[in-house]
């Protein structure tokens, strides 16, 4: 093995569940009641798998130069940005080339425009195709040996397909569940199922 050749080993045997992350939109206070009403509430319609985090019984369309997405779920709770994601597919339809980014990171993101029932908002910035993420909590960090932040390659053992994934960053909080989430591009690449697992790998 030459100096340039690295070797890949995986991190461990833990698995780690893959959820697929659909187009939604986070919202703040002020986007929320322009685009549905003063008298409107964030309403939970069913929680998500981490933990103080739910789908809403809102949607809304998001519409771009070429084109709309009708029934766009909104999120809880509110956020202190507005921020929505989507795929490398739905920004084709759109017509629009949002970075990918990491949630939260919206100083380079897109411009959109947000329809709600009451209202039309459009936001110069808060579109993105969100960087694969592994949500850890503390204890998982230290079981994977990595640290907030990290940029790590995760080999995603779907529906009779593998494929390895490189450039998912871990977040890490003691308010997290350990998941990794892929939007559906990348779910339908790896032939992802509800079932599926991903193996955290690293080169040596």
């Amino acid at each position: 093995m030459t100096n340039n050749q690295k070797h890949v080993t995986e991190v461990t045997n833990q698995s780690i569940p893959i959820a697929i992350s659909a187009r939604h939109c986070h919202v703040n206070e002020e986007d929320f009641y322009y685009l549905f009403g003063r008298d409107a509430a964030l309403q939970k319609w069913k929680e998500l798998s981490q933990p103080g985090q739910f789908a809403s019984q809102h949607v809304l369309t998001i519409k771009g130069p070429k084109g709309q997405i009708d029934k766009v779920r909104v999120l809880g709770p509110f956020r202190t940005a507005t921020q929505i994601e989507i795929s490398q597919t739905d920004a084709i339809k759109l017509g629009v080339t949002p970075p990918i980014l990491m949630s939260g990171d919206l100083e380079k993101s897109e411009s959109i425009t947000l329809i709600g029932p009451h209202g039309t908002r459009h936001k110069t910035q808060g579109l993105i195709i969100a960087q694969a993420h592994i949500h850890m909590a503390v204890s998982d960090a230290a079981a994977f040996n990595v640290q907030d932040k990290e940029i790590v390659t995760v080999e995603i053992c779907g529906d009779g397909r593998q494929l390895r994934l490189m450039n998912v960053v871990v977040r890490v909080s003691s308010a997290f569940v350990l998941e990794m989430h892929v939007d559906t591009d990348e779910a339908n690449a790896a032939a992802v199922q509800q079932h599926s697992i991903g193996k955290l790998i690293k080169m040596e």
